[in-house]
């Protein structure tokens, strides 16, 4: 019996140590639990500095692209629309007609003013040629009056109107002037009724139509240039230390993932605005310009300083 006994205790003593052996290889409930944590912050974190989207050492910002020439062009005077010259899409040069208002009043007006000017002309040259016979009238009664031929009151009469006829050249040329000056006004106007490109470019929209009447001011076109093309951004403060002209930047598309291309710093904020503390980066596109067009939205990428 008792031999019986102490060979179950030590079966029971085996068996325990075996149990405790197993405990030890099998990982706990809270081991199991962590191991997909830790190899899901592991694979992000990979993630993060192996993304070329947005690395952590370059900043990107979003822009369109602008160029320097860009206005609406507008009427003037009042009129009303006799031709169109140019429509949207038109490539046009500094001083190519795009429209051209009704000016036959003002044509009509601008020719009596000219006809005005030249009768004043010519009657400034007839009061000169009668100051010619009046100063010969006065130097002649002027001998005769040295040689006692004539009063001193006709002396006096032949000098008075010699200096009244200057007096009337001088009324006439001022007349002249003021003619000239109303037909320099008018040709002004005239000039008005031309609406004519300011500089060369694309006719990005066209506000009238034939036979519309307009008002001074109103819009009659929008044209802008093709080029240079710019980007005008803004960096925070830290970057005027690390930001100077002819810096070159990388830009890109969303729209035109195939294409890559640079601008070139131009012009960097003296200052920094007090209220979002940043600086305003004036940036020019160099190289071909492929599919970028301006008013494009596009993405720059600057270096982040560390």
């Amino acid at each position: 019996m008792k031999s019986w006994c102490k060979a179950l205790l030590a079966a029971m003593f085996v068996a325990a140590l075996s149990g405790c052996g197993d405990q030890k290889e099998s990982p706990s409930a809270a081991q199991v639990a962590s191991a997909p944590e830790k190899t899901s912050a592991t694979a992000a974190t990979a993630l993060t500095h192996n993304s070329g989207d947005a690395p952590a050492n370059i900043l990107t910002i979003t822009a369109p692209l602008i160029v320097e020439h860009q206005v609406d062009v507008t009427a003037q005077r009042e009129g009303i629309v006799a031709k169109i010259s140019a429509d949207t899409g038109a490539r046009v040069a500094a001083g190519t007609l795009l429209a051209q208002l009704d000016n036959r009043q003002l044509t009509a007006n601008l020719e009596a003013a000219r006809a005005k000017t030249r009768s004043i002309a010519a009657d400034l040259k007839n009061w000169q040629a009668e100051a010619e016979v009046l100063k010969a009238d006065y130097i002649r009664a002027q001998r005769l009056y040295a040689e006692k031929l004539i009063a001193e009151e006709q002396l006096q009469h032949a000098k008075y109107k010699a200096e009244s006829d200057e007096w009337d050249i001088l009324r006439v040329r001022e007349q002249l002037n003021t003619a000239k000056e109303e037909e320099h006004s008018l040709e002004l106007e005239l000039e008005k009724t031309r609406i004519m490109a300011p500089f060369g470019g694309l006719v990005a929209r066209r506000y009238v139509r034939e036979g519309q009447s307009v008002a001074k001011a109103d819009r009659l076109f929008w044209v802008t240039a093709e080029g240079p093309l710019r980007v005008r951004f803004t960096l925070p403060e830290k970057f005027i230390r690390h930001s100077k002209k002819g810096q070159l930047l990388p830009l890109t598309s969303a729209d035109l993932a195939a294409e890559k291309h640079y601008v070139k710093v131009v012009e960097i904020s003296p200052v920094v605005d007090p209220s979002s503390g940043t600086i305003e980066v004036l940036a020019e596109l160099i190289g071909e310009r492929g599919q970028l067009r301006p008013g494009m939205t596009v993405t720059v990428h600057v270096p982040n300083p560390q």
